[in-house]
């Protein structure tokens, strides 16, 4: 004689728990993996944009460097 069962609601709430377990766990996978990825696509366009910042217009001239004064030869 068993002193405990599992009745078939007990057994049906249980299986529930665990479906629900695996889910949240597979769903809290795909967002942390689609959060990695949103934040890698948005750290490469913002240096996309700061090299644009420090690009030149073409409509500038570079700088010059100061020249120095060469030893006449006598």
């Amino acid at each position: 004689m068993p002193i405990a069962r599992i009745t078939t609601p007990g057994l049906t709430a249980m299986a529930v728990s665990v479906v629900l377990l695996w889910s949240c766990l597979i769903a809290e996978r795909i967002m942390v993996r689609t959060a990695v990825r949103d934040e890698t696509r948005v750290l490469r366009e913002m240096n996309l944009l700061r090299q644009r910042q420090r690009s030149l217009p073409a409509d500038e001239p570079t700088p010059q460097r100061p020249r120095r004064p060469r030893a006449v030869e006598g």
